[in-house]
């Protein structure tokens, strides 16, 4: 038998193996400190854990802003290419991220992709340094910035188990996210229509919390809320960018800082992305969840991160919450 000492605590098969026992002795450190001040730290690092990939982005940024010369054989935004291949890789072998969530982040690979050919065409934003691996004026490194805001909600929704309340039927969302997805590009040319989407956003996720497990015990929040403060952290990401000249936008100065109309339009992106995710991983409804110090089912093992959305059968009255129709 164990002793009282070694059972786990927290949530250690929310992470990699490797990361298990390092996960239980910093765990059974800030078991030492006030709740209060204990919880608010394990969701400090579980955020950031969640935004691994996106810091790694960014610190190259930074890096090879500082680092790379004009005659190195290689140009930077390759060398950016290169190792955000490398860390996306090394998630995967250190099983920082399961396949099945892979999967989902190459979706915001090709949607965002598309995105930056039109946006750079028309001229929304430029790439000004030289890059040999390209489709057009895109360096094919910026697929991976995408890809780090669908590697944020796969990963933050699994380290949380993230239920939802009141959320809308699948085919709601869906011509939500075609729409925001649509007027990205028809802005150009007709009326701009975010304001009617941000209302549309608000009728249809105004009731809809996500409710989520920072220590033992559950807390929720409106979805929008949820949304909008990561669109804030996005920006300050955009920032960044700019800030190094990795990217840049039409009358900006250096060291300007980006337009807050830009919190607005990744809101809406975050939307799209939400619904991508969602394509592949219903989200559960908070029935889902047994009452706190309840654990009915085996955990999975150590090792084997659990899929962005927890994959218990839904009732036919939960499914019928998330699509609409009878199953």
């Amino acid at each position: 038998m164990k002793h009282p000492d070694e059972r786990p605590v927290g949530h250690p098969d929310h992470y990699a193996p490797w990361l298990g026992r390092a996960h239980q002795h910093l765990r059974r450190l800030l078991s030492g400190l006030p709740r209060g001040l204990s919880e608010f730290l394990i969701f400090g690092f579980k955020q950031a854990w969640a935004s691994l990939f996106g810091g790694i982005l960014l610190a190259l940024i930074i890096a090879t802003k500082l680092v790379w010369q004009e005659d190195w054989p290689l140009h930077r935004y390759d060398g950016l290419f290169a190792a955000a291949i490398a860390v996306q890789l090394a998630f995967i072998v250190l099983k920082l991220e399961a396949w099945e969530e892979a999967k989902i982040i190459f979706l915001f690979h090709v949607v965002g992709t598309a995105m930056e050919l039109f946006k750079t065409h028309v001229g929304s934003w430029t790439y000004p340094e030289a890059a040999w691996l390209r489709i057009g004026h895109v360096p094919l490194f910026t697929g991976f910035m995408y890809a780090s805001v669908g590697s944020y909600m796969v990963r933050v929704i699994r380290l949380f188990d993230m239920r939802f309340s009141h959320y809308p039927p699948f085919w709601t969302t869906a011509v939500l996210a075609v729409l925001i997805y649509v007027n990205f590009y028809a802005h150009h040319y007709v009326m701009d229509l975010r304001y009617g989407l941000f209302a549309a956003a608000f009728g249809l996720y105004g009731r809809c919390r996500i409710y989520f497990t920072v220590d033992d015990r559950r807390r929720w929040m409106p979805l929008l809320l949820a949304c909008f403060l990561t669109s804030v952290f996005i920006w300050v990401g955009e920032n960044i960018g700019t800030a190094t000249g990795t990217w840049s936008y039409p009358g900006q100065r250096p060291w300007q800082w980006v337009s807050l109309a830009k919190m607005g339009s990744w809101f809406l992106l975050l939307i799209i992305s939400f619904v991508l995710v969602t394509i592949i991983h219903p989200p559960q409804p908070p029935e889902a969840i047994e009452p706190a110090g309840d654990d009915p089912q085996p955990a999975p093992a150590l090792g084997e991160p659990q899929a962005p959305f927890a994959s218990a059968p839904l009732s036919a009255r939960n499914a019928r919450a998330w699509t609409g129709f009878d199953v």
